[in-house]
């Protein structure tokens, strides 16, 4: 990116005056070395948002943005219905609720190392991955409507987990508002089997270990000791979130023209929220997102399942689960007053800071768990929310390292078998039914994430607390 057109703020803040038909401003986060790498596309699409009517305070960009579809991944936008904000099916992302839990195992590197080739495949073997993957569940209609209207809390009704879990889910496991109605035939239909499933792409379940500690006080509020062995999944909504997504960005388009909205970019559809499109996307949205808690809450039910015959003296516990690809209603103070806004949050997650009410109690006086996913053999992050972000991102950050080469750059460069050999000499065991796919996801092909968090932490978006280095990786 061109740094000679944008302001400097400060170390890690950028700003893009409104300019033309922008209504804000655009604030970037991130350092001069992953702003100049940034590619220019980021700024455009970030320029088209700051432009859609009922936009308030600025279009924000986290410090992994990439472009995307419409809107920059590790965009944050909030919209007031009272302006006539809109909300964008392009703005939430196609894999609906897409995100990432965290659970501690109480064991320790050396004891699940000699075990680990063994535990990679049991694994592999129960958690279904890759590209229309299906698992051993299927729903019928009345069922997939209690999921789609219960989230993770129906998963812990049919016995997968346990209640403690839904204390340490956003929204305690289950979005209200949820609509099922709003769900199409094929949407369902492409779901039915999917449970419990891992997809495909950037998706993945990792056995990691703690690596490091930055902040030994937040880390022990969180459960996590240097050394310790955790289990990290990341997976969204499946077929079912893409095709609400896809279904609904053809509404759009026809809403928006019919509200009069030019739009700068016929990829960023969307309607009016208080419009009846806007309405029914909000309720299939909403189910959207309770299918990928169900979803992370069954695969989590399947994990503990294969621990347990490894190591049946030891319990996963949930630590965290959060979202990163969602529109959610919430209170901002904007323009020097509070307002109930829509913030939509494209490859962001959320990031409240001590004393949020949204908060677990457990967290409460810490701040929230913020869940940062690295790529295969770079490492992730743990992070918490700060006070700060309210005033800088609207309680936003990003959400992992951020690709810079795409998924054909990748497969042109790297081979699957030759990514897994590499990975291998340094101790991480990778498992995919796709070699295509693990090319897709080398390391290489994302920024470096150690730099990625330090630009959000130096930023205040979030503060960190844990490295925590893959030795497993199932991938899809």
């Amino acid at each position: 990116m061109d740094i000679s057109k944008l302001e400097r703020i400060d170390e890690t803040c950028w700003r893009i005056p409104a300019t033309g038909k922008m209504r804000v401003p655009v604030l970037i986060y991130a350092d001069e070395d992953l702003i100049r790498d940034m590619d220019d596309k980021v700024a455009e699409q970030a320029g088209n948002v700051a432009s859609l009517p009922g936009i308030v305070g600025a279009c924000y960009v986290m410090p992994d943005a990439h472009w995307g579809y419409g809107f920059p991944i590790g965009g944050v936008a909030a919209f007031d219905p009272a302006e006539g904000g809109v909300i964008s099916a392009g703005g939430v992302g196609f894999d609906i609720s897409c995100g990432v839990r965290t659970l501690t195992t109480g064991l320790k590197r050396e004891e699940v190392e000699p075990l680990k080739k063994s535990l990679a495949e049991a694994l592999f073997i129960h958690i279904p991955a890759g590209v229309g993957s299906k698992g051993s569940i299927s729903l019928n209609d009345a069922e997939m409507d209690a999921m789609l209207k219960g989230g993770a809390t129906w998963a812990v009704k049919q016995g997968y987990g346990r209640e403690e879990d839904l204390e340490r889910i956003e929204e305690h496991g289950c979005m209200a508002g949820a609509d099922p109605a709003q769900v199409s035939k094929r949407a369902r239909e492409r779901q039915r089997r999917e449970m419990g499933t891992l997809g495909s792409g950037n998706h993945y379940l990792e056995v990691q270990v703690v690596e490091e500690i930055f902040n030994p006080d937040v880390a022990k509020v969180f459960g996590l000791e240097a050394d310790e062995v955790v289990v990290t999944i990341h997976c969204g909504s499946r077929g079912l979130g893409h095709q609400i997504g896809s279904e609904y960005l053809k509404l759009m388009q026809k809403a928006a023209k019919e509200a009069g909205i030019e739009l700068p970019d016929r990829e960023l559809a969307c309607a009016p929220i208080r419009s009846p499109v806007g309405q029914r996307y909000l309720g299939a949205m909403r189910a959207g997102i309770n299918c990928a808690l169900a979803n992370r809450q069954i695969i989590t039910h399947l994990v503990r399942k294969v621990f347990a015959e490894f190591f049946p003296d030891h319990d996963l516990k949930l630590i965290y689960d959060v979202s990163h690809n969602t529109c959610k209603e919430e209170e901002h103070e904007v323009g020097g007053k509070r307002r109930r806004v829509f913030v939509h949050r494209k490859g962001a997650t959320r990031a409240f800071g001590p004393g949020h009410p949204a908060l677990p109690e457990a967290f409460r006086l810490v701040g929230q768990p913020v869940i940062i996913g690295g790529s295969m053999g770079t490492g992730s992050y743990i992070l918490v929310g700060t006070t700060e972000s309210e005033r800088r991102s609207l309680s936003s950050a990003c959400h992992g390292a951020g690709r810079c080469l795409s998924r054909r750059q990748a497969t042109k460069t790297w081979k699957g078998q030759q990514v897994i050999a590499e990975l291998e000499r340094q101790g991480i065991i990778v498992c995919s039914p796709s070699m295509r796919g693990v090319a897709e996801e080398a390391p290489q092909a994302y920024k470096p994430v150690d730099a990625v968090v330090r630009a959000a932490d130096k930023a205040g978006l979030a503060r960190l607390v844990a490295r925590l280095r893959p030795l497993v990786c199932i991938k899809g």
